[in-house]
């Protein structure tokens, strides 16, 4: 019992070591002094460090990330732990969500792709975003909502990428762009998507001579 609490009180010198040097990275780091918006109050992240974590982390990037629904401290942290806060050495979202490995591939083959599975990337920071996807799956915001169109249309795995993908695209934006996220909810998605089917399918009407009329939900 002893030796079990000597090693017990060693790995709590040890991280809380760990806390300060990140700490003093951040710190050094910083391009403003004041504080992130209160946003929607969250349970404290497993793992994460004893101070501040989210407000040097907005110090350091100019925009709070924890804002983006799924994204907590610790993973805001290994993201630009891996990639910093300057996306200047990516021309385009596009090509940062490419870099994570979570855009389908493009094997083609006679001009015919063959197969459009992401390649393997053990980039933390990409893992660290499927697994802030993943927990979309219960969420009311409309990134909730679109993870779970995604898993009715496709396997699970496919569409933790695809939200993901969707994490990694939003974290460029608010990082290029100096915005902070504003969730419009799940019922917005909801009511975005429906528009979307009604008007691909009016103008599949169109092309076959047709239109769509309202049903009378009354009679």
């Amino acid at each position: 019992m002893k030796q079990a609490l000597d090693a017990f009180d060693f790995c709590g010198t040890q991280l809380a070591e760990c806390d300060t040097q990140i700490q003093a990275q951040l710190q050094a780091l910083h391009v403003r002094e004041d504080a992130p918006a209160k946003g929607k109050k969250r349970g404290r992240a497993r793992n994460a460090p004893k101070f501040d974590l989210r407000t040097q982390l907005f110090q350091m990037c100019g925009v709070d990330l924890t804002r983006i629904d799924g994204i907590d401290v610790t993973t805001a942290l290994v993201v630009v732990s891996e990639v910093g806060a300057d996306m200047g050495k990516f021309p385009s979202d596009k090509h940062f969500a490419s870099w994570l490995g979570l855009c389908p591939g493009t094997k083609i083959t006679g001009g015919k792709v063959m197969s459009g599975k992401t390649k393997r990337c053990a980039n933390r920071a990409a893992q660290a975003l499927r697994l802030a996807a993943a927990a979309l799956r219960s969420s009311q915001s409309a990134l909730g909502a679109y993870y779970r169109r995604m898993c009715a249309r496709m396997d699970k795995p496919k569409a933790v990428t695809a939200a993901a993908h969707k994490l990694a695209r939003l974290i460029y934006a608010m990082l290029t762009h100096g915005q902070e996220y504003t969730d419009r909810g799940q019922d917005y998605f909801e009511e975005r998507y429906r528009q979307r089917v009604l008007h691909n399918l009016t103008q599949k009407a169109k092309t076959m001579g047709m239109q769509l009329v309202p049903s009378d939900n009354t009679a």
